[in-house]
């Protein structure tokens, strides 16, 4: 049941006008925070903003591609200037390989175009949200990343890459931004029945899918800060148990796990 525990925030949500991304802006309206939505079609935006102000949300939907940052920092100015700085940042725009085929048969065009909306996209919001976090030093960023990150797939290798090299990016910029007080976080929902996902042939016969409900409730629970001891680490909600994971977060962050590491083939590896 909402608690009303997140009035007086503002999230930004990427993707925000279909799937998980509509879903997440929902469950955080739910809560009592402002919304800013952007994505690049108007009426899917308008149609999530109608549904975050039955909640009694504020709110503003811009139209915007993420891989242009000029368009990003103009969406970034008009989220600020109507709602106020914000707390959240979630990266959920994303596109997935069209076809299941190896990278040598591969439309060039559209393999680039999944590596610029998952990671270009990321960055230019990154680039745009965070020197106010930074400023203000305080804020909170969820980085909506996958599996796929974790494992090598032939047949999906934009996406795989795009993920990974997120991760990676997250990783990069942990330190860098504990020292200002802003957290960041990459969270896989698991397989979830959204349009990309279930439209991908290796899901063609799934029966059991994992629970967007459950994400929007461990997304709300990241925006209170339930897991800002896990800062700069991957996050599976598909498979974690969320209470063992918070409660070694110390031993995760000493043991550097939860980030993408090359791992040395023994003591005298030169990388080790």
């Amino acid at each position: 049941m909402p608690t009303g525990s997140l009035v007086g925030q503002v999230a930004l949500i990427t993707g925000a006008g279909r799937g998980i991304g509509r879903e997440l802006a929902v469950g955080l309206a739910a809560e009592g925070m402002s919304v800013g939505l952007l994505g690049r079609t108007q009426q899917t935006l308008i149609d999530t903003l109608k549904e975050c102000a039955r909640h009694g949300a504020r709110g503003v939907a811009v139209t915007a591609d993420v891989t242009r940052f000029g368009a990003v920092r103009e969406a970034v100015r008009v989220v600020e200037r109507d709602l106020g700085p914000i707390d959240l940042l979630i990266n959920n725009a994303g596109q997935v390989d069209r076809a299941e085929v190896p990278v040598w048969e591969a439309d060039p065009t559209q393999w680039w175009q999944v590596v610029e909306t998952n990671l270009r996209g990321p960055f230019n919001m990154l680039r745009g949200v965070l020197p106010g976090m930074v400023e203000r030093r305080r804020g909170r960023v969820v980085n909506l990343n996958s599996g796929f990150a974790l494992r090598p797939d032939g047949n999906y290798s934009a996406y795989a890459t795009s993920k990974g090299a997120l991760l990676q990016l997250s990783d990069n910029i942990a330190d860098s931004l504990a020292a200002h007080q802003v957290v960041v976080l990459d969270i896989s929902p698991g397989a979830v029945p959204t349009d990309m996902t279930a439209g991908m042939p290796m899901f063609r016969d799934m029966k059991t899918w994992g629970s967007i409900p459950y994400m929007v409730a461990v997304t709300v629970d990241a925006a209170r800060g339930r897991f800002d001891a896990l800062h700069g680490r991957f996050i599976h909600v598909g498979r974690d148990n969320l209470e063992e994971l918070v409660g070694r977060a110390e031993a995760i962050r000493e043991s550097d796990a939860r980030t993408l590491r090359l791992r040395p083939y023994g003591p005298d590896d030169p990388v080790a």
